[in-house]
This record gives C-alpha cells, sequence and structure tokens, in this order.
C-alpha cells in the first residue's frame, strides 16, 4: 500500500530551538491503522552518526502526535515526547566507546526527523521515505555573545546573555577528561547566567610549563568574573561535574577570594587531602588504582577509590564550614564515583555543624555518572583519555540506565535552573 498520494504531512515544531526546549512531532494524512515508523538521525561533529526510532501507529483520524501517543517499540517505548533525542545510539557498525558532545556552540546540531511506512528497525536509507523534516538545536540563544578569555593565564571562554546586563555569574568545571567543554556554559547563558568554561586539567598554561594549575587559577577565573562589567561581581556561583566538584568543594570552603552566592555538584565527592591541589587531589586517587574494578566487558569502574568514604577528617573537605547553598545531584547507579555515599556522609557533616539548611540533595535511582543537560544521549560506558602522564586510552562504566537516567538528566536541569535563580536572581526570574 503506498502512502504517496496521500503525501503525507510531518511537522515539528519548534524545529528551531534551545537543546533543552521540547518539541511537538507531528505526522499527518495517514490512514487510520497505518503502521509507521518514525527516525531521528545526526551526524557529530566527529563524523558519526546517530539514530533513533519508534513505531507508532495512526489513530481513527489518521494522525500520529509523538507527545501523546505510545511508541510500540523501537530505540524507546511508550509516551515519549523526546525519546527520539535521549535514545539516539550510534547507528549500526559504528566503532564502540562513542560519547556524543557539542564542540562547536556555535552551530546548532542538526536532526534529520523521517516517516517511513511499516515497522522498520534497520536499513533506513533503503527504505522508501515518506516524509522528512530537519531540526535545529542549538546550545546558543539568540543574542548570547562568546567571548575568548584573554587573560594569559586561563583557557576558558565566557558566555554573555543577551541583553547589557548585569547578569549573575558561573563557573563552570567538567571532570577528569580536560579539554575546554563549552556547551553546558552555552546553555546556562541562554538563561541568564553569565558562564565562564574552563579548562583547568589540560590548559594552555599546563602545556607549557608541564605543572598542574593550583587554586591560584581558579581564584584568577573567579576575578575576572567578578571585576566583567556586565557581571554582578556579588552573585557568582560554580558548578563542577566529577573531579570538577572535588574542586568547587575545596574554593567553596577553603578559598579567602572566592565568596560564593551558591555552588551546584554534580556527580563527585568532598574526599580529599585538606589543601590539595589539583596533583595532590588526583595523586590520593591515584594511590587507590588498586581498588580499580571491571565489569564482565571488561569495562573500568573506578567508584571504589574513595570507598569507604574515610572517618579521618583531614581526608575530607570540612562540609560543616559552608557558607553557601549546595545543590548535590547524584545518581545512585554512578560507577564511577561514590556520589551517592559522599552525598550521605555531606549531609551528615552539615547536620552535626547546623548547617544543613543549606543542603539540598537530587539523589536519582537507577542514573550514572554523567549527569548532563536534557534530551543529551544517554552513555553507560565510553572511551576515557586519562590526563596521566602518558594519556591512557579506557572504557569507563558511568552507570545508569536508559529510561530512568533520561529522567534525571531533564528533572535535575529544571531544578538546578531554578535552584541558580533562586540564588543568584534572589527569586527575579532573568
Amino acid at each position: 500500500m503506498s502512502m504517496k498520494p496521500l503525501c503525507v504531512k510531518l511537522s515539528v515544531q519548534p524545529s528551531r530551538g534551545l537543546v533543552d526546549e521540547k518539541f511537538t512531532v507531528l505526522v499527518q494524512n495517514l490512514l487510520p491503522g497505518f503502521q509507521l515508523t518514525i527516525h531521528a538521525l545526526h551526524q557529530c561533529e566527529d563524523g558519526h552518526s546517530w539514530e533513533a526510532f519508534a513505531h507508532y501507529t495512526a489513530d481513527a483520524t489518521g494522525i500520529v502526535n509523538v507527545s501523546e501517543d505510545p511508541s510500540l517499540d523501537g530505540t524507546y517505548s511508550g509516551v515519549e515526547q523526546m525519546g527520539l533525542l535521549w535514545s539516539l545510539r550510534p547507528v549500526p557498525g559504528s566503532k564502540s566507546g562513542l560519547r556524543m558532545r557539542k564542540m562547536n556552540v556555535q552551530t546548532p546540531m542538526v536532526v534529520t526527523i523521517s516517516v517511513y511506512q511499516g515497522h522498520q528497525t534497520e536499513g533506513f536509507l533503503d527504505q522508501v521515505l515518506l516524509a522528512s523534516v530537519v531540526v535545529e538545536r542549538w546550545y546558543m540563544a539568540p543574542g548570547v555573545r562568546r567571548v575568548p578569555i584573554t587573560d594569559g593565564k586561563l583557557t576558558a571562554t565566557l558566555f554573555l546573555p543577551s541583553g547589557p546586563g548585569p547578569f549573575p555569574g558561573l563557573l563552570d568545571l567538567w571532570g577528569g577528561g580536560g579539554k575546554l567543554v563549552e556547551y553546558r556554559a552555552a546553555l546556562l547563558a541562554s538563561h541568564g547566567i553569565a558562564s565562564m568554561a574552563l579548562d583547568y586539567l589540560t590548559p594552555q598554561i599546563t602545556e607549557e610549563t608541564g605543572k598542574m594549575v593550583d587554586s591560584d587559577y581558579f581564584e584568577t577565573a573567579y576575578r575576572v568574573l567578578e571585576q566583567h562589567p556586565q557581571i554582578l561581581g556579588s552573585r557568582i556561583a560554580m558548578l563542577g561535574l566529577s573531579f570538577g566538584t572535588s574542586v568547587t568543594f575545596g574554593m567553596a570552603v577553603y578559598s579567602q577570594v572566592v565568596k560564593l552566592s551558591c555552588a551546584v555538584c554534580i556527580s563527585g565527592s568532598h574526599v580529599q587531602p585538606i589543601g590539595g591541589s589539583v596533583e595532590q587531589i588526583l595523586a590520593y586517587f591515584n594511590k587507590n588504582v588498586a581498588k580499580t574494578r571491571f565489569d564482565e566487558n571488561n569495562q573500568v569502574i573506578w567508584r571504589n577509590l574513595l570507598l569507604p568514604i574515610p572517618t579521618d577528617p583531614s581526608l575530607k573537605v570540612e562540609m560543616g564550614r559552608l557558607q553557601c547553598p549546595l545543590l548535590l545531584v547524584v545518581g545512585e547507579d554512578d560507577q564511577n564515583w561514590p556520589a551517592h555515599e559522599s552525598a550521605m556522609d555531606m549531609k551528615e557533616m552539615m547536620e552535626r555543624a547546623g548547617n544543613s539548611h543549606l543542603l539540598t540533595v537530587l539523589s536519582y535511582k537507577n542514573a550514572g555518572h554523567l549527569i548532563e543537560p536534557p534530551f543529551m544521549p544517554f552513555t553507560r560506558a565510553s572511551t576515557f583519555k586519562t590526563v596521566t602522564n602518558p594519556p591512557t586510552k579506557v572504557m569507563v562504566l558511568w552507570g545508569g540506565e536508559l529510561v530512568a537516567h533520561s529522567r534525571a538528566q531533564e528533572d535535575a536541569w529544571r531544578k538546578t535552573l531554578v535552584f541558580l535563580r533562586e540564588n543568584l536572581y534572589g527569586g527575579m526570574q532573568p
């Protein structure tokens, strides 16, 4: 049965928007009960292709609305408005260990959404295409400015929201992979917070001197934010993921320069030698390298390196001294860091010290380590290059389950934005 004479109509609204904005996929002009496959295809900047697909049956009026109708099978099932994004996975035949990350935030993530006849599972390029739409998802909203930081010491990029400001500021730290990763900072600026992405493990100064940065590096970054004419110097936050949380905890509690309005720590731990530099913290982790485990697929599990959580107070940040609101985001199936156990210990420390009113914990069952902005494809394991000398490549198990982790990303992002707005804007919307 050919659908061509029916002129199948596919619409995606909005077809251009931010990556954390939902869209509606609507297929019309179908025959009642018609079986179809909706397919999403994205080619990364590294040349690898990712796809998602779902099987639907048209209703009595010949319509499929992805926001309301259940997928019967595919890379996701059930009613999932954004399943075509968060269930994206490398196309068959791709190399193992891929992780999707946007490197150039000045271009959109382009996704082609297509409709095929019947319930297909493979060979989409060989199938009869009924309709197709190209969708753009951006990390930078119109008007957001990307400003490379030229301070000789820093490897960083500042993203300024649209408008004259002044805006609250945020220092954004990623984890142990190093490099300058900009997409989360760009997205935060799209929500009204001037955000600086900072490379602190592989910055130019380390490449040149061979020495890892110390607290002075982070204090310099903080001062750049504090003194910027379009930033409210009295309203600055830090956000860290993974190893970035180690730095964030240390600066928030011990720095005489960094005075935070609030902090967000995702998938990390307060376990580190007190007053330790980046190099000393890494050395402490490496000292426990014998606790490394491997799963049945030979994927590296590092969560045990910091377990059991030490009772020795010299081996963890004194959370009782924290003076700013803190949001902890943890996945209970994190196989990379003992984030949940660390959060429980921090809660206990702060309760004993009488400052637990500053703490909010978001803990997600069956979520893993890489809790990213919403609708980012789930990565249970991927290739990881260590910052050791010489660097080594390993396949790391991050943990989590597809649906639970995707839900956690959406919920945590929404609550993170609320937390930042409350503590940086004093309840006012940007």
